[in-house]
Order: structure tokens, then sequence, then C-alpha cells
């Protein structure tokens, strides 16, 4: 839904299926239902996640024209879309494979590519649309620098390809597509400084040269489509696990001059020492948010101030026995709405500072929601996603308003 200058929404990510018949199955089911409670009267813009079998299956025009029929029909639109997951992403288990294939991958370019022909297909003349993406590859998958440093060459060539693509999309529509980059717990770019970096060193001093040579365009035009379309995806949960201020991120995107394509509506889980609870109940409560399908990473903060990073959330509690322990913060969307999980919190404030600062100056179109896992919640969690989901807008809607 429109507020102010922006469009709020929620990610359908949130929804198992693959195939484009379950996935539009859920659009009317959850979305329809969702905007009955929270714009019944207005618009209301859909974050669509499609997976590439999903892509493919839209792609066709018969199938296209039929879903742009049905959102004419229902007041819905598209404004932006999640092509992190590729494949699967509910029902069995993800953990790394979240980020196959990578960026080095041919397929992955190719599936940016033809959900960004959707977008441009589905996107209102009037608005901006944007696509997130991956953090270029999951870190582990490499061996050393060099091979890092290889993975960042070929990711950022087929970036400029994408590029490329939206320059020709913009050309014939006239329609602005950006590309958001997603820092991720441990992915070849897991915060916001590692997001610059790799911006500056690969995108900008190399890509100016690749899209000169590809476009036959001057520097100055090719700089300026490379920050047009190539912006960041701001996750807030990832941010916090990071211990990152909210302020700072969009300070540094400022100073580089990097625009926030996307801004990530998401709650990490946290807990500390305080005095109130034991050790040994805060490992208890934490032990039953360890579930096997998705990755949550983990950064625990010692009382000298240092930081130390597990893989996942089993091993960071087996770590917290050091006597060293002061906090831990771990990949984990939780309810957004929820300050507190009986002894374990979420980092909800972050998310209410963020909204502030955009509510004070909107430096993105775009917020969605992506608490993406209800169904592994712990059972006392387990509630219906309709309710939650217009839940989770409210909360949002109040904090802005």
């Amino acid at each position: 839904m429109k507020i102010g200058t922006g469009h709020l929404s929620y990610c359908t990510n949130i929804h198992a299926g693959e195939s484009w018949s379950e996935i539009f199955k859920n659009l009317e089911i959850y979305i329809l239902e969702v905007k009955s409670r929270t714009s019944p009267n207005v618009p209301f813009g859909i974050g669509l996640r499609l997976s590439n079998i999903a892509a493919e299956e839209l792609s066709k025009k018969e199938t296209l024209d039929n879903f742009k029929t049905w959102l004419k029909e229902h007041q819905l639109y598209v404004y932006t879309m999640n092509g992190f997951p590729f494949g699967s992403f509910h029902g069995e288990v993800i953990k790394d494979q979240v980020h196959a294939p990578d960026w080095t991958h041919i397929s992955r370019k190719n599936y940016t590519k033809q959900l960004f022909d959707i977008l441009g297909e589905l996107l209102p003349e009037s608005l901006t649309g944007g696509i997130s993406t991956s953090a270029i590859s999951y870190k582990f998958g490499y061996n050393n620098s060099s091979e890092l440093e290889k993975a960042k060459t070929q990711a950022c060539s087929a970036i400029i390809d994408v590029v490329i693509h939206l320059m020709d999309i913009k050309s014939k529509t006239g329609k602005t597509l950006h590309l958001d980059i997603e820092p991720e717990p441990d992915g070849i770019i897991e915060n916001s400084n590692e997001f610059v970096a790799f911006y500056n060193e690969f995108l900008i001093k190399k890509g100016i040269s690749e899209l000169q040579t590809l476009k036959e365009c001057t520097r100055a035009e090719a700089e300026l489509a490379i920050r047009e379309h190539v912006q960041l995806c701001f996750d807030i949960c990832h941010s916090a696990v990071a211990f990152e201020k909210t302020s700072e991120v969009i300070s540094l995107m400022n100073t580089h001059k990097i625009k926030i394509g996307k801004l990530q509506l998401s709650s990490a889980l946290k807990c500390h020492i305080d005095g109130n609870y034991t050790l040994e109940e805060l490992q208890d409560h934490l032990l039953a948010f360890h579930e096997p399908n998705y990755l949550h990473q983990a950064i625990i903060k010692t009382k000298n101030a240092e930081f130390r990073k597990f893989i996942d959330l089993d091993v960071a509690i087996e770590a917290m026995q050091s006597a060293t322990f002061q906090g831990l913060r771990t990949h984990y969307h939780v309810p957004i709405f929820l300050a507190d999980y009986q002894k374990l919190q979420s980092t909800q404030d972050d998310l209410i500072e963020v909204l502030k600062l955009w509510k004070d100056n909107a430096f993105t179109n775009h917020l969605e929601i992506e608490t993406y896992t209800w169904d592994v919640l712990p059972d006392q969690m387990q509630t219906d996603i309709t309710t939650v989901v217009t839940r989770e807008m409210e909360w949002v809607l109040n904090q802005i308003n």
C-alpha cells in the first residue's frame, strides 16, 4: 500500500510453494485477506517471491496476461520482488543452499533477468521497481582469499550484464528497475562496509570499464547507470546481527552516493546476561529456536567487547559457556511486533529507529516486511498466518503514523 512517498507490503516468501500455481493460490488465499484487513478501499502492493520454476511459468504470455487482469480486478500491484532464493524455500533443509546457484553461475544471472522482465511487465507506469538478491555467495564455499576475489570478479561481470538488461528495459518502456544486493551473515558480503567495498572496488572500478565497452557509453553514463540500477537491500535483521547502527548504515550509503533500493523490515533474536536469568535458562530458551531448515548464523559479544561469529545457532549456544559471554544475536527472523520472547528479546529497537529515520527522510520507496519463519517457530508461537501478517502490517503503520 502507498505510505507517504513509499510503498509497504510483506514478502510472499513466507508462504510455501514453488510452482506458479502454488504461488498464485497463496496470493488468492492470503493477499486478498490481508488487503481486506489493511487497505480495503485502496490499492495494495505485493512483495512477490518467485522461484526459478515459477518465473519460467509466469513468463508465458497468457499466464502473465491473466495475472495482470487478476491484479487489476482486485486493486493489487507488484512493486518489488525477492530474487534471493532460486529454488525451494520451505519444508526442507535449505541452510547455505539458499545462495545456490550463486552469482558465479550463469543460471543466477538468467533467473534475475527473467524476474526483471516479469517485473517490467507488472510494474505500474508511475513506479520504480526493485528485486533483492543474494550477497554474491556463501563465504564458506571458498577456500581462500584468492577464490573469494575471483568470485567477486565473476559476480561483478554478471551484475553488469544485468545492468545492461535494465538499461534496455528503461530505454524500451521508460521504467526504472534496480537490483538490490542484500548483505547476509556469512555471505561474501556480510555487512554494509563489505557492501560498500564491493560496490566501489568492483562495480565502480571494474564495472564501469566493462559497461563502457559493452554499451559504448561514456564513463559518466556508465557510472550513472550502475548507481541507478544497483542498490542496497537494507535488511534490519541482518544489520542488527552484525551489531550495526541503522543511522550509520544510512549515513554510509549517503557518503558513498549509493541508493537504498529496499528496506526489509525484520527483527533478529537476541539475549544477554542481565542478572535476571541464569545462563542455562537463556540456553534452554534459545534451543527452542534451533531448527534444521534455515541457517541461523550467530554473533556473540563478549564482556570485553569482542565479537565471535558462529555458522549456526546450536554451536553458538554451546559457546555461551565461556565466562566472557555478554550477549548473542542470531539470524532468526522473529515477529516484528514483539520485543520479548519469555527470557529472550528481539532487535525491535533497531526497527523502530529505522522507521523513525524513514519517516523524517524517506530514503527509499520500498518497504517490505520479511518474517519468513512462521512455520519453524517454537510451537507456542505458531498461529494463523493471515492474522500475524496483518498484525505486522498494522504495527509498522502505527510506528510511522
